[in-house]
């Protein structure tokens, strides 16, 4: 293997990206992630020839990433909210529009109360919030089982005492009540196959990203069987898609029509969340 340096190793792994019409990008985040560096690091090692055991890893990673396989199950781990998640074909790929959801979960301003998270995936919600508010009791349920495994590893890693069930939608917590109920469920309608990433209908969970009516089914159902689970005053928070903010109030003002329901757009200004205050 000829030697070469990081900066040569990245120009080249750039190349081979655009050749196989994949994101420039992951050559950088494959480089960055897998020796932990950061970017100035990065920058501080250009110069410096790349040990053949390392450009050997890199090169298998940047095969996988250019047959169209995400650089985050690649690597095996993918950064969420400030911290490491490891996830897997199992659980979604924790993205930046989640963390916006997070962020506004974070601004219930009560130092105790009970929570879930409703289809928690790798765990990155549920996780997030119980590091971030350690006086929260934070349950998360997922009707995958494999996904909850992922979950419970995240949890022990990032020391956060999350209590993990396994089943579908409230099944699992029959009986018990929340002050804030939180979820990113599935919601993408099948008809927009056609123009979605193929990396993400070939790789990620299809359980975990299509849902029926449009993509409404499940808020149909949480606005259905949420006063069995929310305290008086509860709060449900969720990610929505980017069409579906006006049909989504719609259904939670119908169904609660003494609530303020409130949609929050994404930092690229599309509909991205709702809130339904009771």
């Amino acid at each position: 293997m000829a030697k070469v340096t990081y900066f040569q190793l990245l120009k080249m792994a750039q190349e081979q990206l655009r050749s196989a019409n994949r994101d420039e990008s992951a050559a950088e985040y494959l480089l960055l992630e897998g020796q932990n560096w950061r970017y100035t690091e990065l920058i501080q090692h250009y110069r410096e020839l790349v040990p053949v055991a390392v450009q050997q890893r890199y090169r298998e990673t940047l095969e996988r990433v250019c047959a169209g396989e995400p650089a985050q199950y690649v690597l095996g781990h993918a950064p969420f909210y400030g911290r490491e998640f490891h996830v897997t074909p199992a659980t979604l790929i924790p993205r930046q529009e989640t963390e916006e959801l997070v962020a506004w979960v974070l601004t219930v301003p009560t130092p105790t109360l009970s929570l879930l998270d409703v289809g928690t995936g790798s765990g990155a919600i549920a996780v997030t919030l119980k590091a971030e508010r350690p006086g929260w009791q934070v349950t998360a349920s997922d009707i995958s089982a494999a996904a909850v495994q992922v979950a419970q590893t995240n949890a022990q890693a990032l020391a956060a005492p999350v209590t993990f069930v396994t089943g579908d939608l409230f099944a699992p917590v029959a009986g018990e009540r929340f002050d804030v109920v939180v979820s990113n469920p599935p919601y993408i309608d099948r008809e927009e196959l056609a123009v979605m990433d193929e990396s993400v209908k070939k790789y990620e969970p299809q359980q975990a990203l299509f849902a029926d009516d449009h993509g409404l089914d499940f808020y149909r159902r949480f606005a259905a069987e949420l006063p069995t689970v929310l305290t008086k005053h509860g709060r449900f928070f969720a990610e929505i898609g980017y069409r579906q903010g006006t049909a989504v109030q719609e259904i939670f003002e119908r169904a609660f029509p003494q609530a303020t329901v409130t949609i929050r757009q994404d930092i690229n200004g599309h509909d991205r969340m709702v809130c339904v205050q009771l």
